[in-house]
């Protein structure tokens, strides 16, 4: 917190882009998906670009909120079950002050089966003011599905996607 001449506290000092980005992993590996969503400012530019079905980004809290199935019906999701934790963490500062690149690992095991899985991940995110207003996130997308079940069907989607 800053603190004024007399003692008092003013505002809390926002979150840094290394404080930001390591409550988002953990907070998704955790599935606290309201508080993963309220690190995103309003207006905001997240997109995926090697996504399969080449995804438009999200530019919303509203889409974010879609993304990660917050408020989503009971029984809405239907891929495997994950526990899963952040590791091999490395986060690069840039000459920007609001950017980062971070490098790391979703780690985990499929509670349904018992398998583990290994998702590799790049993230590049500028965070203004505590709140992620910019982000591209590089995934392994075939492996995430494929640790969900559903890379059957997203194999399929992007045949269909491509389709001539």
């Amino acid at each position: 917190m800053t603190a004024i001449s007399d003692g008092r506290s003013l505002m809390p000092e926002p979150l840094t882009p290394r404080e930001v980005f390591l409550r988002l992993v953990h907070g998704v590996c955790e599935e606290r998906w309201e508080e993963v969503v309220g690190l995103y400012a309003e207006q905001t530019h997240v997109e995926h670009p090697f996504h399969p079905l080449a995804a438009p980004p999200m530019r919303s809290l509203e889409e974010l909120r879609a993304h990660f199935g917050v408020g989503a019906p009971p029984g809405a999701y239907t891929g495997h079950t994950l526990r899963r934790r952040p590791t091999g963490i490395t986060i690069h500062e840039t000459a920007d002050p609001e950017v980062i690149v971070a490098e790391f690992r979703y780690e985990g095991i499929v509670v349904e089966t018992g398998e583990p899985f290994t998702v590799p991940a790049v993230f590049v995110m500028r965070v203004h003011d505590g709140k992620i207003v910019e982000s591209r996130d590089y995934l392994d997308h075939l492996r995430s599905a494929q640790a969900r079940g559903q890379l059957g069907e997203v194999l399929a989607a992007v045949r269909h996607h491509h389709a001539p």
